[in-house]
């Protein structure tokens, strides 16, 4: 049986599935942090030109959306929330895609981002992220629906720190190519996240039809 799910409700398996008033709350902040997140990182990626912001820009977004979604399934038939998971594993892969097709195109121009911004709003970034990250700790054990979110959050926090790492090595040699690796590691952590998240949705949509 799943940890973490003594006080909250389980299904049969033992696997919290977000029927909790408490969890409920949480995410409705880590939302708020994420939407907020996404405006300033969008911004400041833009002045900056910062490949690796604009990505981490980006996850916020869509985690912020991904997020809704998992609220509204909690509560909803496995088929649903399995299929909600597989709907932000799918998006996350796109993500993965993106980000790093964009990062092969500014290896044309190769023009070293603004390093100071960089790091100033990395560090903003991973006190929001590891904020969140330590709020849904608990729960990371959840459904397909319910670790996506824990997933996101912690993709994020690692993110920060990446940004924040390229952001001192861009100051000290002047050189895109840490922004742009940065941005391309990103791409790899969404999309094995993606894979993780699709395969236990995938599983738990079998689940009901293998047991009757």
């Amino acid at each position: 049986m799943a940890a973490h799910c003594h006080d909250d409700h389980c299904h049969e398996h033992g696997t919290f599935e977000g029927a909790s008033a408490t969890y409920r709350r949480v995410l409705w902040l880590v939302i708020a942090l994420n939407a907020t997140m996404f405006g300033v990182e969008a911004v400041a990626g833009a002045l900056a030109g910062s490949m690796a912001l604009q990505a981490d820009a980006l996850d916020f977004a869509a985690d912020a959306a991904t997020y809704g979604l998992s609220l509204w399934a909690i509560g909803r038939s496995v088929a649903t929330r399995s299929t909600v998971a597989l709907a932000k594993g799918a998006s996350l892969a796109v993500m993965a895609a993106w980000v790093l097709g964009a990062t092969a195109w500014r290896v044309l121009s190769a023009l070293p981002p603004e390093p100071v911004t960089m790091g100033a709003v990395g560090v903003l970034a991973l006190a929001v992220n590891v904020g969140s990250a330590l709020l849904l700790y608990r729960w990371r054990d959840g459904d397909a629906n319910i670790r996506s979110v824990w997933l996101c959050t912690r993709n994020d926090a690692i993110g920060n720190v990446a940004v924040m790492g390229a952001a001192a090595v861009v100051a000290a040699t002047a050189s895109a190519w840490p922004d742009l690796v940065v941005a391309a590691a990103m791409s790899g952590l969404f999309l094995t996240s993606s894979i993780r998240i699709l395969r236990q949705a995938v599983a738990e949509r079998r689940r009901p039809v293998a047991a009757a």
